[in-house]
């Protein structure tokens, strides 16, 4: 059973920049996270997906982030990161981290999630 655990949240003012974590752990074969991802829910919001990575370092971003944002792994270290630059206040949400051994996109039916870390954006 993979242990995903976040970090990096926190409060900023638009256009400012936050770097996100996340650590696997406890995972049996590495190719339970070929693919990862970021998603994020505001309050009283559906799960969103923002990127995704895959074991060749392909990635995905949603429309919302594309070119603000930039995802990237080191998997001889099982971290992946968010780099998140001009931020903007709609991107506050809890940022939580998914893993799946299948490519699933953006879909929010990963198998293992974190519990998220809170990222504050305030005009």
């Amino acid at each position: 059973q993979i242990t995903l655990v976040e970090s990096g949240g926190g409060s900023v003012e638009a256009g400012g920049s936050l770097r996100l974590s996340c650590v696997v752990s406890r995972a049996t074969w590495p190719s339970d996270y070929n693919y990862m991802a970021w998603f994020r829910q505001g309050p009283g919001e559906e799960r969103e997906g923002v990127a995704l990575i895959d074991q060749y370092n392909i990635t995905t971003y949603s429309g919302s982030v594309e070119g603000r944002f930039t995802i990237s792994r080191d998997n001889t270290k099982k971290n992946m990161y968010l780099q998140m630059n001009s931020l903007k206040p709609e991107d506050s949400g809890v940022y939580i981290c998914a893993a799946d051994w299948r490519g699933l996109g953006l879909s929010p039916s990963y198998a293992y999630w974190g519990q998220g870390t809170r990222v504050t954006v305030s005009s």
